[in-house]
């Protein structure tokens, strides 16, 4: 699939995609409000296409306090009690259509990391997985395999890379919008 394919479809998609969406994330920033009383929108920088760095916007599924992390090294204590549920069903990915919308981000390519992830950077880098747009998920998501091991995640992040296709990107939307995949572990 050319980029410039893979770019169409991801316009649609989110185009489609937007205004259930803002319905939906609106229902969930109201319930984080309360929660935690503060933004229910969570802005990160995030490493993407050609290591550049942009604002990543996902819902809040932390406390405000909770240090900026790799989601594998803060503890279960910062997350939030929507917060468990809002990434059990997916939810606090919603806000990244608009990261589709202005050309960060693709629905399928591997997860953008922190620019604190060094080891990660590098292995992803010298299997060229830079050369395409982060994604909402991707084939590690469904695979189970997160960022607290990032030779094996860009080992996968590298084979998407090499066998992407449209179709292949449809399978893998279909299982993360069935439950496919843990997101990023939290201990």
């Amino acid at each position: 699939m050319t980029i410039r394919i893979k770019r169409i479809l991801d316009l649609t998609l989110a185009i489609a995609m937007a205004l259930p969406a803002a319905l939906t994330i609106a229902v969930c920033a109201l319930v984080v409000l309360i929660e935690a009383r503060t933004n229910p929108l969570f802005f990160q920088t995030r490493v993407g296409l050609g290591t550049e760095h942009f604002r990543l916007v996902k819902l809040r599924t932390m406390t405000a306090q909770t240090k900026n992390l790799p989601s594998h090294e803060v503890g279960t204590q910062t997350m939030l009690k929507s917060g468990r549920i809002f990434r059990a069903i997916k939810l606090d990915e919603l806000p990244q259509i608009w990261n589709v919308l202005t050309g960060e981000m693709s629905f399928v390519g591997p997860r953008p990391c922190l620019p604190v992830q060094a080891d990660l950077i590098e292995e992803r880098s010298k299997r060229g997985v830079y050369e395409i747009r982060p994604g909402i998920t991707g084939l590690a998501q469904i695979a189970g395999i997160d960022m607290s091991t990032p030779r094996k995640l860009a080992e996968i992040d590298a084979r998407y890379l090499n066998q992407q296709s449209f179709s292949g990107d449809l399978i893998i939307l279909a299982r993360t919008l069935l439950g496919g995949g843990s997101g990023d572990a939290i201990v």
